[in-house]
Formats: structure tokens, sequence, C-alpha cells
């Protein structure tokens, strides 16, 4: 069973930054799609930015420009740079990866922007 663990939420100011890192316990990143979602309170979850097993790139409208999607050196690893944070980039963000059989989820790190 792999294992997804996100770190590196916070609260922030408007205009800050943050980076999460995503850690899974096998090499699933490597040929699989992979990918962060997040869920504001009261809202359904959606994607914020994913990497297709194909390695192309995709970002949600609301983030494209500021938030950059991308493999860390080690297999195991992904990374979701978060610049120019606006309050509406508030909630839990997950780090999800899918095997085109299974889905794995992380438990998520809240992120919160002050206005």
């Amino acid at each position: 069973q792999v294992q997804l663990v996100e770190s590196g939420g916070g609260l922030v100011q408007t205009g800050d930054f943050l980076r999460l890192s995503c850690v899974a316990s096998g090499d699933i990143f490597s040929r699989n799609q992979m990918g962060w979602y997040r869920q504001a309170p009261g809202k359904r979850r959606e994607l914020v930015a994913q990497i297709t097993s194909s390695s192309e790139i995709k970002y949600a409208d609301s983030v494209k420009g500021r938030f950059t999607i991308a493999r860390g050196d080690a297999k195991n690893t992904m990374f979701l740079q978060m610049n120019s944070l606006k309050p509406e980039d508030t909630g839990v963000y997950y780090c999800h990866a899918n095997t085109g059989r299974l889905d794995y989820w992380g438990q998520g790190t809240q992120v919160t922007v002050a206005s």
C-alpha cells in the first residue's frame, strides 16, 4: 500500500509564497499521473495542478502563472510552488497519484491565506 505524505502548508499573507511537498512511500510518481488537489470549506475538491503519465502539465485556470508543479530529483517526491497567494487559495491541499487502476491520496495539508 503506497502512502503519500504532504507537508509545507501554513498561514501566510496575501502575496506570500509556499512550497508544498509530497513524499510517497514507493516509486509511484515516475510512471503515473500525479497532482495536487485542494478543497475549500463548503466546496468540492478541485484539481490544482497535474502531471500526466505522458508528462503533460496542466493547471487550473485560477492558478496559472502563479503555481508550478514539479517532480523532485528523488523519484518519490513531488512539489507545488505557490507564489502570489490569494485568500481564495485557502483550503486543504492533497497530493494525488493515479496508477490507471488505483487512486492514492495524502492526508492533506492546510493552506490559509489571510487578506
